[in-house]
């Protein structure tokens, strides 16, 4: 499967790193698990898998301070809503500003005889019986392939349609989105004519990569070690490198609710 190339960009981002408790601080880039949020807003379906290959950093790393106000409880569906007078807080955030990145990622595709049965819970608001019948129904298409799903998504990328407004680390923060056509990438000039800071080789650390949501009470998170050479993360090079980190469809199998494959 060929892959894809997403060039996105906006005034604001913040991917907060989990070790503070309190104030958010944003990692220095976008996350693995952020970009591939971006490409499930255009196109996600139960027959496809997102993987992010590589992601191209192509402004300087630019950081800036703000203080949100905020709410201390989270609304349920069903809740008696929330008073934001009592529960309101003033939280400060260590922010990114100015961002652009080039997201490059593939899809798995899953035949319909390794998907298991997609288990949706019911909303408190559907009681009609015929809705709750077809919102369950989890019979594959008998034309779906993977050339279609390929298809989908260009054109929706092209006409930057979405199912919901992708955004940087948190929905404050929209994307703005391109698709990047193959041919275009082949006359890319190097990033560092623009952004010269980004020269050489940047260790990030570690940084979240994503969640195993195998047990969606206590989903588990993995963490790679981020290199950046020249502008340009190869995420698949750096997962492989940081122990215990498994490969993305081992990751999100039981998440996009995927029979084991024969080996």
């Amino acid at each position: 499967m060929r892959g894809f190339c997403l060039e996105v960009s906006g005034d604001f981002a913040c991917f907060t790193r989990p070790e503070f408790k309190v104030e958010r601080v944003s990692y220095p880039v976008i996350t693995p698990s952020a970009a591939r949020a971006i490409f499930e807003a255009i196109l996600w379906k139960p027959a496809i898998i997102w993987k992010i290959q590589k992601i191209e950093v192509l402004k300087p790393i630019r950081w800036h301070s703000i203080r949100r106000n905020e709410v201390a409880q989270k609304a349920t569906a069903g809740g008696a809503g929330i008073d934001i007078t009592e529960s309101r807080q003033q939280r400060a955030s260590l922010i990114l500003r100015d961002v652009k990145y080039r997201l490059h990622a593939e899809f798995e595709f899953i035949p319909p005889e390794r998907r298991a049965k997609i288990v949706r819970p019911t909303p408190v608001w559907l009681d009609d019986e015929d809705g709750f019948v077809n919102l369950n129904d989890a019979k594959p298409r008998a034309d779906e392939t993977e050339a279609k799903y390929a298809a989908m998504f260009e054109r929706r990328a092209r006409k930057g349609q979405f199912f919901h407004q992708p955004y940087f680390g948190t929905r404050e923060f929209p994307v703005d989105f391109q698709l990047v056509e193959p041919a275009e990438l082949e006359n890319l000039p190097p990033i560092t004519d623009d952004a010269p800071e980004l020269q050489g080789t940047q260790n990030l650390g570690w940084m979240l990569y994503d969640l195993d949501y195998s047990d969606p009470k206590t989903p588990t998170p993995y963490f790679y070690h981020a290199v950046m050479f020249d502008g340009v993360i190869d995420v698949e090079k750096c997962r492989a490198a940081s122990e215990g980190v498994p490969e993305p469809f081992e990751l999100f199998a039981k998440r996009a609710n995927v029979k084991e494959r024969k080996r």
